[in-house]
C-alpha cells in the first residue's frame, strides 16, 4: 500500500472539505432533471458548472445562484435533454459534473512510460484573428496542409467582419507536436500573411494536454482582445446599481440559444466579476436572466465607462454564436490527409462562406459541422447546397435540419402557459427577498 506524506494527507483533507457536493434528480420536478451544486467560493466554480452542463449537451431551461454573501453558493438548474426531456443519462451527467468541480485527488506516481504516453498526445495550438473574408477559412487549411500540418480540431466564429480560430495541429508523419522554433516562424508567417493580420494574427502554442483549453471560452477572450468588431446588436443588456446592499444587478433578454447561460457567465468570469444571486428564465424561445454582481475586489461597477464595457461585452458574447446562420452542414468521413482544405475548396468555388466551423477527429474520423452563407451572408441557393453535397459525397454530408432553438422550446411548454416557465423564478426572487438578499424587482 502506497504512503504518503503528512503533508499530503492535510492537503487531501482540505481539498476534500472543500469539493463541490453535485445532486442530480429526476423525480422532484416532473418534466426536468433537477441539478445542485453547492460550493466554497472559488472564481470560476459557476462558470465550470455551467460548461459541464453545456458539455454534456443539455438544456438549462430555469434555474438559480444564491450565496451566502460570497462564502458558500448554490446553484439550482433545471435542465432537458435536446427534445425537452429529462435527462435520461442521469449518472453520466452527475459524472460529468463532479469531474469537472471536484479538487483533484492526490494523483498516483506517474511512471515513466505514462508519463511519455501523455506527452506523445500533446499537440501544437494555433490562435488565430484577423478580418474576416469569403474564402478565408479555405486558404488557412490549404497553407497548412502544404506545411504538413495535420489538423486534429479546430473551431472558427466570424461575427462583425472579424474572425477567430483555434486550430490543434501535429506533424502529419509523426503526430508529434510542432515544436520546431524554426518551423513554427514559418507556419506563423504564412498564416499572418492569410489573415492579414500583423503580429496579433497568429500564435503558437505548444500544449501538452489539449484538453485543458475550453475552446469557447478562449475563442470569447480572443475576439473580446481585437476588439474590433462592429455589428449592431439585438440583445437587451441592461446594468444597474443597488447601493444599498452594494450590487450592480446585470438584465439580459434576447433570444433563447444553445450555450446562452455559459457565454453570459463566461464573460462575467473573465472580466472578473463574481456572480452572488442571479435567476434565469425561458419562455418558449425566449430568455431572461438577471445577475447580481460584485468585481473581484467586493466592489460594484463604479463608473458609466465600466457600466458601458460589461453590457458591450455581453452583448458582443450573446451575438457572437447567435450569428451561427446559414445551412448547417454535417461532415462524417474517414479522415485523411487534406480532407478539410479539399472540402473548404468546394464550398469556396460554390461561392459558399463558412460563417461558423467545429472540427473533430476521432479515431480515424473526422466529425466536422459548417454553417454556411452565400458569399455575401445570405442564404445559400439550396441547389448549390445540393451540388456540394454531391460533389463531396451524399453519404458523408448532409444538412442538419434540426435546430437547438426549437428543441430548446418544447410543444410541451407551450401547453403548460408561459405563467409556468417563470414560476421557479418568481418563488426564488420571493424567498431572495425575504431573506434580504436581493431586492424586488416587481
Amino acid at each position: 500500500m502506497e504512503r504518503y506524506h503528512p503533508s499530503e494527507v492535510y492537503e487531501l483533507f482540505v481539498r476534500h472539505m472543500n469539493t463541490p457536493r453535485v445532486v442530480v434528480d429526476n423525480g422532484d420536478c416532473p418534466t426536468a432533471t433537477l441539478v445542485q451544486v453547492h460550493s466554497a467560493w472559488k472564481h470560476g466554480v459557476l462558470l465550470e458548472a455551467v460548461a459541464a452542463l453545456s458539455d454534456h449537451g443539455v438544456c438549462v431551461r430555469k434555474g438559480y445562484i444564491s450565496s451566502d454573501d460570497g462564502r458558500w453558493f448554490m446553484d439550482v438548474f433545471h435542465v432537458t435533454d435536446a427534445a425537452g426531456r429529462k435527462v435520461a443519462d442521469a449518472d453520466a451527467l452527475l459524472a460529468r459534473l463532479e469531474s469537472s468541480l471536484s479538487a483533484d485527488a492526490l494523483p498516483p506516481r506517474t511512471p515513466p512510460a505514462a508519463a511519455a504516453s501523455a506527452a506523445a498526445g500533446a499537440h501544437t495550438l494555433l490562435e488565430l484573428v484577423g478580418a474576416d473574408r469569403p474564402g478565408l477559412l479555405s486558404e488557412v487549411f490549404a497553407v497548412l496542409h502544404d506545411l504538413r500540418c495535420g489538423i486534429v480540431d479546430a473551431r472558427a466564429w466570424t461575427h462583425g467582419g472579424r474572425v477567430a480560430a483555434l486550430v490543434f495541429v501535429r506533424d502529419e508523419e509523426t503526430g508529434a507536436p510542432i515544436d520546431d522554433l524554426a518551423r513554427v516562424r514559418r507556419v506563423e508567417s504564412r498564416l499572418r500573411h492569410v489573415l492579414r493580420g500583423g503580429a496579433r494574427g497568429a500564435r503558437t502554442v505548444v500544449l501538452a494536454d489539449a484538453a485543458a483549453v475550453n475552446m469557447d471560452r478562449r475563442l470569447h477572450q480572443l475576439l473580446d482582445e481585437d476588439g474590433k468588431a462592429e455589428a449592431p446588436s439585438t440583445s437587451a443588456v441592461a446594468v444597474q446599481d443597488w447601493g444599498e446592499r452594494g450590487y450592480s444587478v446585470v438584465t439580459v433578454s434576447c433570444r433563447d440559444r444553445p450555450k446562452l447561460l455559459f457565454d453570459v457567465v463566461c464573460t462575467l468570469t473573465d472580466l472578473d466579476y463574481v456572480v452572488y444571486h442571479g435567476t434565469f428564465d425561458t419562455d418558449g424561445d425566449h430568455a431572461q436572466q438577471e445577475f447580481y454582481i460584485r468585481r473581484l475586489d467586493g466592489r460594484p461597477i463604479s463608473s458609466a465607462a465600466e457600466r458601458r464595457r460589461v453590457i458591450q461585452c455581453l452583448q458582443a458574447a450573446i451575438d457572437r454564436r447567435a450569428s451561427e446562420q446559414g445551412v448547417r452542414l454535417e461532415l462524417r468521413i474517414t479522415d485523411r490527409r487534406g480532407l478539410l482544405a479539399y472540402v473548404t475548396r468546394v464550398f469556396r468555388e460554390n461561392s459558399l462562406s463558412v460563417t461558423h466551423a467545429e472540427i473533430n477527429t476521432r479515431g480515424d474520423m473526422a466529425m466536422n459541422v459548417f454553417h454556411v452563407t452565400d458569399a455575401a451572408g445570405r442564404p445559400a441557393d439550396p441547389k448549390t447546397i445540393d451540388d456540394v453535397i454531391q460533389k463531396i459525397g451524399t453519404e458523408s454530408l448532409r444538412v442538419d435540419e434540426e435546430r437547438w432553438p426549437r428543441l430548446c422550446s418544447t410543444e410541451g411548454d407551450a401547453s403548460r402557459g408561459g405563467a409556468g416557465i417563470f414560476s421557479l423564478g418568481s418563488l426564488v426572487k420571493k424567498n431572495l427577498v425575504s431573506l434580504g438578499l436581493i431586492r424586488s424587482c416587481s
